[in-house]
């Protein structure tokens, strides 16, 4: 499927007003004192400035991160660009790995692990609600880079899984009902992680991880603080992303007994 994502661009006054656009949507585009018309943006060029009623404005390309945080449609809160570089280098994640993530909500990181194995890694995505199916093609088809995700659009217990992944990511509410399955699946010294937005979900994932056989490497929480980009008054920017989940990472352990 073809990238469209550098369709996409960032338009901000570099104030507070900030917004991602489609190109491939016809449509104008608003900004806070007009209507610009999409053919007239698809001129600019990434990485420059034009004037609009009198105001000026930059345009950008749109990363990845900026798409999922400012365009994609969330059904489901997501798993956030601050947790997800440190996922990507919990669960040793690269190019022609194999990975499997469930419970997709929408899409986001999924997007994430499908850039990191490259062309000839994939990653298998299972998330049961069917009323998800739709909203995640839509926004995984902007970043699909590679060909390289297999989407199931139904619980992970009902799969075949096809076994030997590298690395699996579980964003469930009751994540303890398909650990065993998981561990199946995985390589001897396969990387597990999972995000549990309460306490008592985690205590509860402890004492499951270390029964089913698992090796728990760390468990860590990240909150990010932005700052404000003025010389003359340096200081936080209002809001934060404080909690959004705990991270838990462990590994799959051989036992010598089962022989597998």
């Amino acid at each position: 499927m073809e990238k469209r994502l550098n369709r996409f661009r960032i338009v901000t006054d570099g104030k507070k007003f900030k917004k991602v656009f489609d190109l491939d949507d016809p449509g104008p585009k608003g900004l806070p004192n007009g209507m610009i018309k999409n053919e007239d943006l698809e001129k600019i060029d990434a990485g420059s400035i034009f004037s609009f009623g009198g105001k000026k404005y930059f345009v950008l390309p749109c990363s990845l991160q900026e798409y999922i945080m400012e365009f994609m449609q969330r059904k489901t809160q997501i798993v956030y660009p601050k947790e997800a570089g440190y996922i990507i280098l919990n669960l040793d994640i690269s190019p022609g790995k194999k990975v499997g993530e469930a419970g997709t909500g929408t899409g986001a990181l999924t997007a994430v692990f499908s850039r990191a194995v490259g062309d000839k890694g994939s990653v298998y995505t299972f998330e049961k609600r069917k009323d998800f199916a739709e909203i995640i093609q839509r926004n995984l088809e902007p970043c699909w880079e590679y060909d390289n995700i297999h989407f199931h659009n139904h619980p992970l217990q009902e799969a075949e899984l096809p076994g030997d992944f590298d690395a699996f990511f579980i964003d469930m509410k009751y994540p303890w009902e398909v650990l065993n399955i998981v561990k199946d699946s995985l390589k001897p010294g396969g990387r597990l992680g999972l995000l549990l937005p309460t306490t008592n979900q985690v205590t509860r994932i402890i004492s499951t991880l270390q029964a089913e056989g698992y090796f728990i490497n760390e468990i860590s929480e990240i909150l990010r603080r932005g700052y404000k980009p003025n010389p003359e008054r340096f200081r936080p920017e209002d809001l934060m992303t404080g909690h959004t989940g705990y991270l838990i990472f462990a590994c799959k352990i051989k036992n010598s007994e089962e022989g597998s």
